[in-house]
């Protein structure tokens, strides 16, 4: 189950009426236990409880208490000696009334009423394997929010299947973007207390549905309508009661759905939760799953952390600005200064999605602002950070337009926190109709017309968030000559999952600048614009990555180039876990890298480990700059290394050792099977075994078994591959495409193989082993290259300059082996290293 599914479980759970003897089995229920566990515990073959409860190991404790005694039964739990001996996560205790929980790990408490537990559901992701960030374990709104507006959305386009259509679908994700406008304006008194939205349409629409499209619509057409022009506008009374929005958000068509009596309900009901609890750093790339197909399998787990984004945006200038302010102390005439620098500092994300870094960028700097106006005594002074002076590009349109959504309510927010509300209602409508966040190719447009250097360029002016050309940004910013900051966590996208369009956009980017420029992540597209930025006008930027940019031929092929031309790293983050809300989620590995052209100390962050340094290199350490190429031969004198027999289209002539007697018995020679070792084998000795003829088996022998089908089989399915075609696998299905084997012996080394070891696995097979191209082999080769390739000088070597698969190590020959720096080694040497 995903989040938003656990909490509307949870919710339906906690409407039911209170059964004592169920509730613990209904609670593990709604957090994705099977009906096949559940039973174990009702019948006491798994629940090991000791005071009457039910106990999941390595889980959670539950007891049902009596009336008044949840807090006594909660002590009771935790002193409980089952739940130390079942290393339960959790206790829970509960009498119906009030609720009560521990985790037991963390220290963390939850006390409540019982039926306002599913407010604080996400406390409990961890038990259906769904690690937990502190905000959403502070607040579930955003997740429940995102799952009404789900089924409200389904429901609508089953009403309306013309506006599933891709010509019609933005009209929905527009008209989806105005009702959460109008849900969070009803709850935070932008509209009328006297005049809500929600209660608006269910007071003037009928029960069968019939005309809430007309009646949302009309609500739509007065937020459209200025004031002076409402005399003439044919508004009816209970509409004209709304306020003149503006901003864009309203204007072009205001068509609306039609409405089931179902999809009336839904609306009704989204519209009765509390919004001003709404996170919009978190909303924004949750609700994006609501309008996308592909998304919406994994709703309510687009969610990036925001001590995620702070690790890019502090050491990019967050932290600067806080130091900027502790120096300033009390002295008015550095805090003015700093105020003034800030309203001119501007924040781009190229890939901005909903905006998450941008509205985290300005929380962070509204609440430095807010310490200095403090600090001045002008605590209800207007803010001089100007919203659209956090310009994004997004190349889908719904996420665009719910980024400039989010950026409006934290500017709302803010203003309501550090002004308070009444001067944040005053100056909030109408709102301006100005476009700062762009649709399009991010590495297809050109940055400096969307975040200039002087403002000068950008001409157009927009009156319709929706339908205004988005190829440019449409307005100057009000403070320019500031710092520009370039930011952001652009899409990966390996060399063979990229698309032909993105293909298309690295060559058109990259081709004639970087040699191998096919094999290099997409991401690599955001730092060579961001490099291009920074040569026209000064600015620092910082991109998350995943981690093989700063290992293998990425560095080289395309770090060198924009280092021989003066960029330089200022700061890095070494590989972590960039994971979401997903259960059993393991996360993408990155890194994040923050360049510039400046020169000057750097910063290097490993953990919870900083480090000052004068110098990362391409591979995110703390050192000179040196660049390992690929090389066809070894710059040492080992033994050469050559990747193993390719075994794709190959599985009729692999078995297991069942197979292999069964051949045997029926009269298989010995000699035509051998061993078989990929990685699998190689590190957990796996048996798998293989047919071997060095020559095409004659009738009598393919007579044996199933042999003649099996080379049938070889060529039915080799037959589909072009590649089989052209390099001759159809006509000799007795083979691999390669047929290498040791003579006497065969060193075998796991392409990938986990970081946990203190040394690379290898193994030392005889020549009766066949190698795939899962491993690479060193053929007939002296042992003392075994003990090289073991050594852990060769396990840092590997580490540092081969990519790695998340953290795990992946050997390569021609970048690991044939550039491993050896010494000239006397017979000596070689003795030593072989033992003898």
């Amino acid at each position: 189950m995903n989040a938003v599914e656990i909490e509307e479980a949870v919710t339906a759970l906690a409407a039911t009426p209170f059964d004592r003897d169920e509730f613990p089995f209904a609670f593990l229920q709604a957090f994705g236990n099977k009906e096949t566990t559940l039973k174990k515990l009702r019948s006491g073959t798994s629940n090991k409880s000791d005071i009457g409860g039910v106990l999941q190991t390595s889980n959670i404790h539950i007891a049902v208490a009596d009336p008044g005694d949840v807090t006594a039964k909660l002590n009771a739990l935790r002193a409980s000696p089952a739940t130390t001996r079942a290393k339960a996560k959790f206790i829970l205790a509960t009498d119906g009334d009030a609720f009560e929980g521990e985790d037991l790990l963390s220290g963390e408490t939850l006390a409540c009423t019982f039926a306002e537990f599913p407010d604080h559901f996400g406390f409990f992701l961890p038990l259906a394997g769904i690690t937990t960030v502190k905000q959403v374990r502070e607040s579930s709104f955003d997740i429940r929010a995102t799952g009404r507006l789900n089924k409200l959305y389904v429901e609508l386009l089953k009403d309306n299947p013309d506006w599933g259509t891709a010509e019609r679908r933005p009209d929905m994700n527009h008209f989806l973007a105005r009702l959460i406008f109008c849900f969070f304006a009803e709850d935070t008194d932008i509209f009328h207390r006297s005049h809500p939205f929600t209660g608006t349409v269910e007071k003037m629409s009928d029960r069968d549905s019939s005309n809430t499209h007309e009646v949302i619509g009309e609500i739509f057409r007065a937020m459209n309508t200025a004031i002076t022009d409402r005399a003439t506008s044919s508004l009816p009374r209970w509409a004209d009661a709304f306020p003149y929005v503006n901003g864009g958000l309203f204007s072009g068509s205001l068509a609306v759905p039609r409405f089931s009596k179902i999809a009336r309900t839904y609306l009704l009901h989204i519209g009765n939760l509390d919004w001003k609890k709404i996170n919009p750093d978190i909303f924004g790339s949750m609700i994006q799953a609501v309008a996308d197909d592909e998304e919406r399998g994994a709703l309510g787990m687009h969610y990036t952390s925001v001590p995620n984004i702070l690790k890019v945006l502090n050491p990019l200038f967050l932290d600067d600005l806080r130091e900027h302010l502790a120096e300033a102390d009390d002295n008015p005439r550095k805090l003015f200064n700093l105020r003034n620098r800030m309203a001119r500092i501007r924040v781009f994300d190229p890939a901005c999605g909903s905006g998450n870094f941008l509205v985290i960028a300005y929380k962070e700097m509204r609440a430095i602002e807010a310490i200095i106006n403090e600090r001045r005594d002008e605590k209800e002074r207007k803010s001089d950070i100007p919203l659209t002076n956090f310009r994004g590009i997004e190349y889908r349109d719904f996420p665009a337009e719910i980024a400039r959504l989010a950026l409006i309510i934290a500017e709302y927010q803010c203003d309501v926190l550090y002004r308070g509300q009444q001067l944040a209602l005053n100056e909030f409508l109408p709102l301006n109709a100005e476009n700062w966040i762009t649709c399009g190719n991010a590495l297809r447009l050109d940055w400096l017309s969307i975040c200039p250097p002087t403002g000068t360029s950008v001409k157009l002016v927009g009156d319709d968030l929706f339908q205004t050309p988005l190829d440019q940004a449409q307005i100057d910013f009000e403070n320019e000559g500031g710092e520009t900051y370039i930011c952001g966590n652009p899409p990966y996208k390996g060399n063979a999952r990229k698309t032909a369009e993105q293909k298309e956009d690295l060559e058109n980017l990259l081709d004639g600048r970087f040699e191998k420029w096919g094999l290099l992540d997409y991401v690599c597209g955001w730092f060579s614009k961001a490099y291009d930025f920074s040569r026209a006008t000064p600015c620092k930027f910082a991109f998350v990555a995943t981690n093989s940019v700063a290992q293998g031929q990425h560095v080289s092929n395309f770090w060198k180039p924009l280092f021989d031309g003066g960029l330089r790293f200022f700061f890095g983050v070494r590989s972590f876990k960039w994971s979401n809300l997903a259960a059993n989620d393991a996360g993408v590995t990155v890194v994040i890298i923050g360049a510039s052209l400046d020169q000057g100390a750097a910063t290097l962050i490993d953990g919870d480990k900083k480090l000052s340094t004068s110098n990362i290199n391409g591979y995110l350490l703390p050192q000179p700059n040196y660049w390992i190429s690929a090389r066809s031969a070894a710059i040492s004198e080992i033994h050469p290394m050559i990747k193993g027999n390719y075994y794709g289209l190959s599985d009729h002539l692999i078995f297991d050792q069942y197979t292999k007697n069964e051949l045997i018995s029926v009269g298989m020679p010995e000699d035509m099977i051998m061993r078989f070792y990929g990685s699998t084998e190689v590190i957990n000795a796996k048996p798998r075994y293989c047919l071997w003829f060095e020559e095409a088996p004659d009738d009598k022998t393919l007579d044996i078994a199933d042999l003649r089908e099996r080379m049938a089989s070889g060529v039915a399915t080799r037959s589909l591959s072009k590649d089989a075609i052209s390099n001759g696998m159809v006509k000799r299905p007795h083979q691999f495409r390669e047929m290498n084997r040791g003579k006497t012996r065969t060193l075998a080394i796991p392409v990938v193989s986990s970081e946990n070891r203190d040394y690379l696995p290898i193994d030392i097979l005889n020549s009766r082993a066949i190698i795939s191209n899962k491993c690479f082999a060193l053929f007939d080769a002296p042992l003392w290259n075994m003990a090289l390739i073991a050594s852990r000088l060769h396990w840092v070597w590997i580490g540092t300059v081969c990519v790695r698969m998340r953290t795990d190590f992946s050997y390569s020959n021609t970048l690991g082996w044939n550039t491993f720096p050896v010494p000239t080694l006397t017979d000596k040497n070689k003795a030593d290293l072989t033992g003898r």
